[in-house]
This record gives C-alpha cells, sequence and structure tokens, in this order.
C-alpha cells in the first residue's frame, strides 16, 4: 500500500508566493507502531514560535544521494537509539508533500512514510542533534483512537486513518511489514 497526500505543518502556503521562498527537501520517516497498535511520536516546536507545538514520527532530512529507506533507518537509529539495515524497512507506505516554515525559514518537504512494527522499543534520544535538542519536548506511543480525541496537532493530518487502514491490511495478510 503506497497512498500519497499533501499536508501543510504551518498556515497554507502558496508555491508561487512571492513573498516566500521555499527551500526544497527530500524527507524520510518512520510509523514506527509497537504491538499494542500505538505509534512513536516527537512532541515538537519551532525555536522561532515555542508555542507552537505538534505531534510528528521519527525521521528527517535525507542526506546527498541517500535512498529514502537508508535516511529513515540512520533517523530512527539517531531518534530512537532502534538501528536496523535500511532492507527491513520495505517499500514506503505513505508518501506526501508539506509545506512549514522552522526557525524562520520555509521548506517545501517530499517526505516518504516506512511502517516498522515492533513488540516494544525504549526510545533512546541520546543520539539527538543540536535542533533536535532544542526543539523536540517529549515523545509519546498513540493509539490511533488517542489523537483523534487529543485535540492534538499531529502530522501527518491522516496519521489516525493511515495507521487504522495499514492495521486492516496487515489483519487481512497484505502488508508485508516487519515484525
Amino acid at each position: 500500500m503506497n497512498v500519497s497526500a499533501r499536508s501543510e505543518l504551518a498556515s497554507p502556503a502558496v508555491a508561487n508566493s512571492s513573498s516566500r521562498v521555499y527551500t526544497p527537501r527530500r524527507a524520510a520517516r518512520v510509523l514506527l507502531v509497537d504491538a499494542a497498535g500505538r505509534v512513536l511520536l516527537f512532541e515538537g516546536f519551532d525555536p522561532a514560535r515555542p508555542g507552537h507545538r505538534y505531534w510528528f514520527t521519527p525521521g528527517g532530512g535525507l542526506d546527498p544521494a541517500e535512498t529514502p529507506a537508508a535516511g529513515a533507518a540512520r533517523e530512527l537509529a539517531e531518534e530512537t537509539g532502534l538501528r536496523l539495515d535500511p532492507t527491513a524497512l520495505g517499500e514506503a507506505v505513505f508518501s506526501d508533500t508539506t509545506e512549514f516554515t522552522f526557525d524562520g525559514n520555509w521548506y517545501r518537504q517530499e517526505q516518504d512514510f516506512f511502517l516498522l512494527r515492533v513488540q516494544s522499543w525504549q526510545v533512546d534520544t541520546t543520539g539527538f542533534n543540536d535542533i533536535e535538542q532544542r526543539s523536540i519536548a517529549d515523545h509519546r506511543w498513540w493509539l490511533p483512537d488517542e489523537l483523534v480525541a487529543s485535540g492534538e496537532r499531529f502530522y501527518p493530518p491522516e496519521l489516525p486513518a493511515l495507521l487504522t487502514s495499514l492495521s486492516q491490511s496487515t489483519a487481512a495478510g497484505r502488508d508485508e511489514a516487519p515484525c
């Protein structure tokens, strides 16, 4: 299953707006789901707007010539301590393009999401870089229904429906994500 969508982390942006200059960015993210069906999310904020809090999946920008799976595996190791071979991630299950501002800069980010199932995982954030250390406040495992009921801002906005769909695909035997 590969789904594409578009989301925005900040106020709606117009790609051809003369007042905004977008930095293009490629990223890879991981939907890390435990045996209870909870997804790991980080609570972050823009250092330029610390009151604007949101929850997001592990992942980040790709290094030059890095494949999305390799970038997702690298980011997962840095942000959670979970190390794995990129091939264990399989194919991306979701892709989207998002436009957002961070620390005074506008980005247009194309990103791929990979699904990884684990029995459980004790998150280790000692690999956070300087930016992550100053812009990530917390982490938590969420059930899709908890996200919907929380009133919290999370990205991608389609996350609860995506997780439910992936759970149903797995139950039907159509998803070959690692367990």
